[in-house]
């Protein structure tokens, strides 16, 4: 995990939902407060961008009034937490089919 956005997020899940069951959330400006806390404006869209990404890969769930929202309308004021295993198997089953490598 070497990009710094991603390592937050997952730093500040682990410590809000230590027994890692996806019932505790944080807020995108608290990951982004604690990166750039004299401008964690400017690094808010970057944190949502990140968290979005982690959510197609069925690694992160973005919520909103505590529901799970859909990756391709995101909108306001959300939340992150923890997937549970059918939050992520959707979230995996959702992703495009890999190519087969053995084609010509």
């Amino acid at each position: 995990m070497s990009d710094p956005i991603e390592a937050a997020i997952f730093e500040k899940l682990a410590k809000a939902d230590p027994k890692k069951v996806g019932g505790k959330s944080i807020e995108p400006s608290d990951v982004a407060k604690e990166l750039q806390p004299e401008q964690w404006q400017r690094m808010l869209p970057k944190v949502k961008a990140t968290a979005l990404g982690l959510m197609r890969q069925g690694r992160l769930t973005i919520t909103k009034k505590g529901k799970p929202v859909d990756p391709n309308a995101v909108k306001g004021v959300t939340r992150l937490r923890l997937p549970t295993p059918e939050e992520t198997a959707a979230a995996l089953a959702a992703l495009p089919p890999k190519p087969d490598e053995d084609e010509d």
